[in-house]
Order: C-alpha cells, then structure tokens, then sequence
C-alpha cells in the first residue's frame, strides 16, 4: 500500500518540501527579495520608505524563497534595514520658487530654517540680489538644505543629488589609460 501512494504521489507531481530554520539577517543574495513586492513600502508624500529615521535608514518587510522560515518572524517573511534619506517636509521646489521671487527678503532662508542668514538677506535686500542669485545657485545644486538636517522633498523623478566626497584615506584606483 505504500508503494502504491508514492507512485500516486510522483504522478501527480505533489513536492514535499522540507522548511528549514534560519536567522534571515544571514541570507545571502538570491536567498530573500526586498521589499516584498506585495506590500506598500513607499510614503507617496515624501517618495522615502515608510519610517525612515534620522539616522537615514528604514525597516522594510523581505521574503525569503520557498522553503526557508525565518526564526524572527516564524514564517518565510522578515525585516531589513535599508538606506533612505529621512525628510521633514520641506519642498525643494517650493524652496526654489521662494529663493527666485523672494530671496531678496530672506524668506527662502526662513522657511528653511535659517533666521539669522533671512534677516540679514531681508536687511540688505537680498546682499543687493548678488546673495539671491548666490542663493538660487546653492539651493539648486542642494548644498544648502533645511536646518534640521533633513533631505528636501522631491518628486519621484526629480533632480535627487548624490554628493561624493573623499578625503585622505580614499583610493583611487588606478587605470590603464590614465
């Protein structure tokens, strides 16, 4: 008789899989997709993962492959950390548009949090425009941000600015054509 339910099973092609323990912060790649495509992991307002922190970085839901059970969460699901830039409502396109018509009054540099720089912008009429057009200038290329720390609000495929810097421990590597 058990033969005659293996034969059974192999015809109908019914797998037993076998599902295996493991700490999910250990997986390699290829072992886990993140995010987990079936879950909503983007804040619409502010185009970051969901609790992004200040420290930049976000706990965002992963699934492991078939056949693999996380020992956090019981069950082929788990949570990774992943970079973001953490965001506090300010607009880069709202600070743009203030710095053009109103950076002579400083009110750009209010809105981001900088009294001290808006009222001198304010006293001197935007340091006789040559400190609006200055302005305008550093606000574009994002080398000046909001106050708090936080990166601007930017739509899905805005300008987004990756700054890379090196000191004196960087190596360069070298090339062949240089």
């Amino acid at each position: 008789m058990e033969w005659f339910s293996i034969v059974i099973l192999v015809l109908l092609g019914v797998q037993i899989t076998q599902q295996v323990d493991y700490d999910c912060e250990d997986l390699l790649m290829g072992q886990y997709i993140c995010p987990d495509p079936g879950k909503k992991h983007i804040d619409p307002e502010t185009q970051q993962y969901f609790g992004c922190t200040k420290e930049n970085k976000a706990r965002v839901w992963c699934l492991a492959v078939d056949g693999i059970n996380c020992t956090e969460t019981a069950n082929n699901t788990f949570t990774k950390e992943f970079p973001c830039q953490w965001t506090n409502g300010y607009h880069l396109d709202t600070t743009l548009l203030l710095s053009v018509f109103l950076g002579m009054f400083g009110v750009d540099r209010f809105y981001l949090g900088y009294p001290g720089i808006g009222l001198i912008k304010f006293c001197t009429l935007g340091g006789m425009f040559l400190g609006q057009l200055i302005d305008i200038v550093l606000i574009a290329t994002q080398v000046v941000g909001p106050a708090d720390g936080s990166a601007y609000v930017i739509p899905y495929y805005g300008a987004g600015i990756h700054i890379v810097r090196s000191d004196n421990t960087t190596y360069r590597l070298p090339r062949d054509d240089w």
